[in-house]
């Protein structure tokens, strides 16, 4: 692989993050009506090809556990819909249902492209 592949690939790389930091922006915590990025609960995005993965963590390890699912499922689809995406992982951490929201949502029908 030259320099000038190289470079592609990297602006590619930095324009999907940027969709996906755009997308992330736009989901907010119904608990208390802010976008998860301003609350910082993104740790992590991992970008692998068309392959995302994302580790995030909610505002309390007890939150209701319906807003923890409404959240990672919001960030997964989301994700999903943006273009050249064929898969998303969402790792949810620090909260009582974490093994249950992270097998749900990252089990359950990707949404239709745009």
């Amino acid at each position: 692989m030259d320099h000038e592949e190289l470079m592609v690939m990297s602006q590619d790389i930095q324009l999907t993050r940027r969709q996906i930091f755009d997308e992330l922006t736009k989901i907010v915590d119904p608990e208390i009506g802010v976008s998860i990025m301003e609350l910082e609960l993104v740790d992590k995005v991992d970008i692998n090809k068309g392959n995302i993965d994302i580790d995030l963590h909610l505002t309390s390890p007890f939150c209701p556990a319906v807003f923890g699912f409404k959240i990672a499922q919001d960030v997964r689809d989301n994700v999903y819909r943006l273009p050249g995406i064929e898969e998303v992982k969402v790792n949810v951490s620090n909260h009582f249902m974490a093994d249950a929201i992270n097998k749900q949502v990252n089990e359950s029908k990707p949404p239709a492209k745009a």
